[in-house]
């Protein structure tokens, strides 16, 4: 036996230059080697690769690697052949190879030279693949990313549920499935679709004692707070995760504009573009990566030293995924998630028009995603049960939870009313039916099941409402209820909770922390002035110039630009581009002397201007409003511009008027030449020359009954295009 260990050490040093082996690695090959199926649930991190790596290179024949990402594939491949002194020790087979490429990684395989085959599934599931396989001597499949066989995972892909029929059609072989991160649920799920259930399982602790865990309530000035994050810990590797492409790539510009290297990464970028920002980030030439969840799995960065998640993920095994790629070096490692309730909403309204059957499910991860980050307990000890394992300490001292402890309170009796609610319903609902019931609220499910006639009902109607999803999700930590595996979050009353009935002893509870959605919108933020001295002064200011080029004052700039120059400080003309309403032509045309105001305002009073100051370097123009603009620039008539978008003209109206206020000139004369009489243009437009105000109601009372209201409007856009910007 020691021989045999000496033997696989030597080789482990021999191929990888380890001197030993980490965790249960040495077990898991050894049982492969012996033709056992497998099953490896080990977080990010832990060497999970090197568990099919090493015994790939000593076994006879080739072992079949099934991964989902192609960059993940390269990436891996080139650290195998790196090792070798042959050529063609591991290949890739997926759709970027060419055919000369393909009949390359076949000649290898066949002479024997290839140990080690990437497949991705789609091409695994070819039948021209499956049958040039059948020939070949296959020493074991390694399913990498397991969790995307099951539904219930945080990355659910179709085609790996045709892995097994496959194997089946090539010949079978041992089969070893890996994944960092899976539940009760999703193991099962993994074994099953995959027939292994009878495979050894090898769990590693999902406890990551160096990743400092913190939620944070997600506002108007999320941007902000992330920009000064990362200025504060400059130089420093991190990733920022954002559920949408738009989201990434306007992030990704607001970080450049305040001189961070960052990039922006999403599926929907080329894979040049892709290739590029990966290497640019693992080379160091840039700091941060903006992306969606398509980035990290194929990133072997050891010292990424934060993540920051802008939406809140759509699971907790996304959520650990993807912080899992911090501080795998064993540093710091900083995870801070932003959380507004508003976000869960969004991504529920996304799962409408999916299978009833996927709406639950999402459902079911969203609400385990709003325990976790609403909860005021220890985020590790939560994490760590949500992968069905005991954390024993109370305090885990590194998360903010735990940083920043609330107050206890008694929560024996509301446990016991919840206890005694869930054995009346005979075990059979979820969390949010358990709440109605104890609080006593007839709904028509809870009518329908004629659980109002019960006993039980309404008994914890006098208790404070907020304390029932606190005691029920500390209950299932305590052990005292658990989640029903098969059926999703149907609520049990374990061997504990019984005992506990019978004889109740205290059980402390922290009440979840309060997110209010209040201050965060996602639209635009129109902001408070703070500095009510400087808005007084840029109206006196605007005043002048109002004076000076003989218009009226709110084409020089309406009040909630104003409003914000007196909450941002901006002191140069870029910067002022970045104010509501100020296009480039308008920053140009009036905005040097406000600059200066706000500079010496500044200088006098020692104000410390927001460094981070938020900078658009593009307009958010939505893709409607560049079509508009684009057509008009053609001088399609606006009635054909209205029909070819789907808008009434009314409509059409509003988006061009949108788009002349937030300072970007169009030019309408053509139209206006057409179908409206030159003097009826110039009375309008002298009218709001000397008007003190663009309201629409006020001109029409003026001008009077033989100009309409479209005719006003039009004259307006004009007049704003021709003096505001």
């Amino acid at each position: 036996m020691a021989n045999k260990q000496q033997d696989l050490t030597t080789k482990l040093k021999h191929y990888f230059g380890f001197d030993k082996f980490k965790g249960d690695q040495e077990a898991i090959i050894r049982n492969l080697l012996a033709g056992h199926d497998a099953f490896v649930l080990m977080p990010t991190g832990g060497g999970k690769s090197l568990c099919y790596q090493l015994p790939s290179l000593i076994m006879e024949g080739t072992a079949i690697v099934i991964s989902p990402l192609i960059a993940l594939m390269k990436n891996q491949v080139d650290v195998i052949n790196g090792l070798s002194e042959e050529e063609g020790v591991a290949h890739y087979l997926n759709s970027s190879l060419n055919k000369a490429a393909i009949q390359q990684v076949m000649d290898d395989v066949k002479e024997g030279k290839t140990k080690l085959l990437y497949v991705a599934p789609e091409s695994l599931n070819k039948d021209e693949n499956v049958e040039f396989l059948r020939g070949v001597k296959i020493s074991f499949y390694a399913i990498d990313e397991a969790h995307c066989i099951s539904e219930w995972g945080h990355d659910f892909r179709p085609e790996y549920r045709n892995i097994r029929p496959t194997i089946n059609k090539i010949g079978n072989a041992p089969v070893i499935a890996l994944t960092a991160t899976a539940t009760d649920k999703v193991r099962t799920d993994i074994k099953k679709s995959l027939g292994i259930v009878d495979a050894i399982e090898f769990k590693s602790s999902f406890n990551r004692p160096n990743l400092y865990y913190e939620v944070r309530q997600k506002s108007k000035d999320v941007d902000k707070q992330i920009i000064r994050f990362i200025k504060q810990n400059p130089g420093k590797s991190g990733i920022v995760y954002c559920l949408s492409r738009k989201k990434v790539e306007e992030l990704a510009a607001v970080l450049q504009a305040n001189d961070i290297k960052a990039a922006a990464y999403h599926a929907g970028l080329d894979s040049q573009t892709r290739s590029q920002t990966q290497d640019d980030f693992l080379m160091e030439r840039i700091d941060i990566i903006v992306a969606t969840i398509a980035f990290g799995m194929g990133i072997d960065k050891p010292d990424v030293r934060f993540v920051i998640h802008y939406d809140i993920p759509k699971s907790l095994e996304g959520y650990y995924q993807e912080t899992g790629r911090a501080g795998r070096d064993g540093g710091e490692g900083m995870c801070i998630a932003f959380y507004a309730y508003k976000d869960l909403q969004k991504l529920e309204k996304f799962m409408e028009g999916k299978p009833v059957a996927e709406q639950d499910i999402g459902r079911q991860l969203l609400q385990e995603t709003a325990a976790y980050a609403e909860s005021s307990v220890c985020r590790r000890k939560m994490l760590l049960h949500y992968f069905g394992e005991e954390y024993p300490k109370d305090n885990c001292e590194n998360c903010d939870n735990c940083l920043h402890p609330k107050e206890k309170r008694e929560g024996k009796e509301a446990l016991l009313i919840v206890l005694k609610a869930i054995l009346a319903i005979k075990e059979n609902f979820r969390q949010d039916y358990v709440i109605d019931f104890v609080m006593g609220r007839s709904t028509d499910d809870i009518v329908s099941h004629h659980h109002d006639e019960l006993e039980e009902f309404g008994e914890g109607e006098d208790e404070d409402p907020k304390i029932w999803n606190p005691v029920i999700r500390q209950a299932l930590i305590a052990g005292y209820l658990r989640k029903e595996v098969e059926n999703y979050g149907l609520l049990k009353v374990t061997a504990a909770g019984k005992r506990f009935m019978q004889n109740p002893h205290t059980f402390m509870i922290v009440e979840d922390t309060e997110f209010s959605d209040d201050d965060y919108d996602d639209g635009e933020a129109t902001g408070t002035a703070l500095d009510l001295t400087l808005i007084a002064m840029l109206k006196d200011l605007r005043k002048q110039m109002a004076k000076k080029y003989n218009l009226p004052t709110y084409v020089i700039f309406q009040d909630i630009s104003l409003e914000q120059m007196a909450t941002m400080y901006p002191v140069t003309l870029q910067e002022l581009q970045n104010i509501q309403g100020v296009g480039a032509g308008k920053a140009k045309r009036y905005g040097q002397p406000f600059c200066d105001l706000i500079k010496a305002h500044c200088d006098e009073n020692e104000i410390e201007r927001p460094e981070d100051m938020r900078v658009r370097t593009v307009a958010k123009k939505s893709m409607l409003k560049v079509k508009i603009i684009q057509s008009i620039d053609r001088q399609i008539d606006l009635d054909d511009i209205a029909n070819a978008q789907g808008l009434d003209f009314d409509e059409l109206l509003n988006e061009v008027e949108a788009i002349v206020y937030s300072g970007t000139k169009i030019n309408i004369d053509y139209f206006l030449e057409e179908v409206m009489d030159d003097d009826h243009v110039d009375d309008i437009y002298d009218y709001f020359r000397e008007s003190e105000t663009d309201n629409l109601d006020v001109a029409q009372d003026a001008l009077g009954p033989e100009y309409s209201e479209d005719e006003i409007r039009l004259v307006r856009i004009k007049f704003l295009s021709e003096q505001a910007n």
